[in-house]
């Protein structure tokens, strides 16, 4: 049910604490800034972490003493930012406490149970989140038992239909209790956190009568829906959503579940969420980093595109003004390398000579598939992989009508004919370019070998830096996509 797995969201979290910036020196008293007595039951002589949420883990913003009489306090002159806190004891046991206009308040605990013990004087709505802590601990605690006896029940009798109505019931006072929270706090941290962690909830659909493929419409309306709705939940103005331990997570999710892992998709829609965040720059910033970290992390083909989509609109723009000079130069030109090799982009032109003297034009193949494949024979990548794109091409390809525009990087003559020879890749047009006239490098960034294209019959771009045993099935699906759409 819903409410289960959202209240393991913050008791259950893999805690991996890191250093954010430099560590904060908490000193001083001031009314302006905040002061924090924690007394702990059972601790004592030893030392205290205050950490925070940020983007699926958690970072240190303080230390402290926890004296002899199991008191410890972290204080500045300075406020905190409103958000979801962290107090880490050293026998890696923690607890959390929701830190939000009121910074002047005590919590005592015992180390038996965290959340049931806990006293909380001076922040009403710090004293609030850890009924809601206890509340859903009670729940869960319910619906575990349930759900138990419904593993050894048949869910269609009677005693399985009784058991499922009580889980429903569980989860209905849980809904309650958020809205009334969140009716009677408006403005508050715990109110936003409480209505953020929330699904949207999807309305019922009718499928006109008649339709051919129901089911399949009705799933398509439900997921069109919960996609556009998704953020309906969160408020994407408001700093203090940063620092919960769901946002990180509610975002990953949208673009690797949610969205099809489409580059051009991907981009539209991390461009749509970017604009919503503007009126907070923190908000901003931390958007456009993550989303331009995601795309530069991906393991998905093509998603450079929405790098260099986010770096051209952001941090080559002057938006992303917390960048540094030497980064923004170095992301400029990495741009510009890759720029000429995006998916969908039309390959640039070669004219190479091959070891028999005859010249061959890239745009002159005929074939509704070419392999443009930058080889070495010194590599030890290309000694396996060249062989095995042969006895590939052989078995699987050449009969399709795909070409092979292989192109040898270095300038020793002898050592790339002898490959060829070896290994009989006579059906490859092997070409080459010694005095480097073609800047085969630079159009199509060639950093490490082998490196592989994937061109259509126009020679744009459709694939690129494929394993060699995963070209079959990428090319037999690209040329019955052709013909799909051709008839």
């Amino acid at each position: 049910m819903k409410f289960l797995n959202i209240s393991l969201l913050f008791f259950w979290m893999a805690i991996n604490f890191s250093i954010y910036g430099t560590p904060i020196s908490f000193k001083g008293d001031n009314p302006n800034g905040h002061r924090i007595e924690i007394t702990i039951n059972g601790l004592k002589d030893t030392t205290l972490i205050l950490g925070h949420y940020f983007n699926q883990r958690m970072y240190v913003d303080d230390t402290t003493r926890i004296d002899g009489s199991g008191k410890a306090i972290f204080s500045d002159d300075k406020p905190l930012p409103g958000g979801i806190y962290v107090v880490y004891l050293p026998n890696k046991k923690y607890f959390d406490v929701l830190i939000d206009q009121d910074q002047h308040f005590e919590v005592s605990i015992d180390t038996s149970d965290f959340i049931n013990s806990m006293k909380v004087n001076g922040s009403e709505q710090t004293k609030l989140f850890n009924q809601y802590q206890r509340f859903i601990a009670e729940r869960q605690e319910k619906a575990k038992n349930l759900q138990e006896q419904l593993k050894n029940t048949d869910a269609d009798s009677s005693q399985g239909e009784k058991i499922k109505a009580e889980l429903e019931k569980l989860n209905q006072e849980v809904k309650h209790q958020w809205n009334t929270l969140i009716e009677e706090n408006p403005g508050t941290l715990l109110a936003l956190f409480l209505k953020g962690i929330q699904e949207v909830e999807i309305p019922d659909f009718e499928v006109p009568e008649g339709a051919s493929n129901p089911d399949s419409l009705l799933r398509i309306k439900k997921y069109r829906y919960y996609r556009e709705h998704y953020f309906d939940n969160i408020d994407l103005t408001d700093a203090r959503i940063l620092r919960t331990p769901f946002f990180g997570r509610k975002i990953e999710n949208y673009f690797s579940s949610v969205l099809p892992q489409i580059p051009d998709t991907l981009l539209n829609e991390a461009i749509k969420l970017i604009e919503k965040t503007r009126p907070s720059s923190e908000v901003f910033r931390f958007m456009v980093s993550n989303l331009f970290n995601y795309a530069n992390d991906s393991q998905i083909m093509g998603m450079d595109k929405m790098l260099v989509g986010l770096a051209e609109k952001y941090y080559l723009a002057g938006e992303a003004t917390w960048a540094d000079e030497e980064f923004l130069e170095k992301l400029e030109t990495r741009v510009k390398e890759i720029k000429p090799t995006l998916i969908g982009n039309k390959a640039h032109d070669l004219k190479m000579q091959s070891f028999n003297g005859q010249y061959y034009r890239l745009y002159e193949i005929n074939a509704p598939v070419t392999i443009l494949v930058f080889w070495e024979p010194d590599c030890g990548h290309c000694k396996k992989a060249i062989p095995k794109l042969n006895e590939i091409y052989q078995k699987k390809l050449i009969d399709k009508g795909v070409k092979i525009f292989a192109v040898y990087t270095q300038g020793n003559e002898p050592e790339w004919v002898d490959f060829i020879e070896k290994n009989q890749l006579y059906d490859f047009i092997n070409v080459w370019d010694p005095y480097r006239h073609t800047g085969f490098r630079e159009h199509f960034d060639v950093k490490s070998t082998p490196t592989i294209f994937i061109l259509d019959k126009d020679k744009k771009i459709i694939g690129k830096r494929i394993a060699v045993e995963d070209l079959p099935g990428f090319i037999e699906h690209y040329l019955k996509y052709r013909q799909n759409k051709a008839s």
